[in-house]
């Protein structure tokens, strides 16, 4: 295992994480006090690890027909679309 790969996607998943929504409905659930905790953590680990899994999938077709560099800029359009879509909703 490449560590400094793993390391470096670690971070940068866990730094966009911080303060995502996903992480505000999870505190959310956590919140409730009739809810066990332990059925939260399960169930939000399990739904991050599938999401994950379908991104990986994805990412792992995509390459194999568009050339890595437009893989980058289309992740960059799309992150600026959302930001703009975001922004004109506002």
């Amino acid at each position: 295992m490449d560590w400094k790969i793993f390391l470096t996607i670690f971070l940068s998943v866990f730094i966009a994480e911080l303060g995502d929504k996903t992480q505000l409905a999870t505190m959310l659930f956590a919140a409730e006090k009739e809810v066990s905790k332990y059925t939260v953590f399960l169930a939000a680990s399990t739904a991050l690890i599938v999401a994950t899994a379908i991104g990986v999938l994805a990412g792992s077709l995509l390459s194999e027909y568009i050339n890595e560099k437009y893989l980058h800029y289309l992740a960059g359009v799309g992150f600026i679309l959302i930001g703009v879509f975001t922004l004109y909703r506002a």
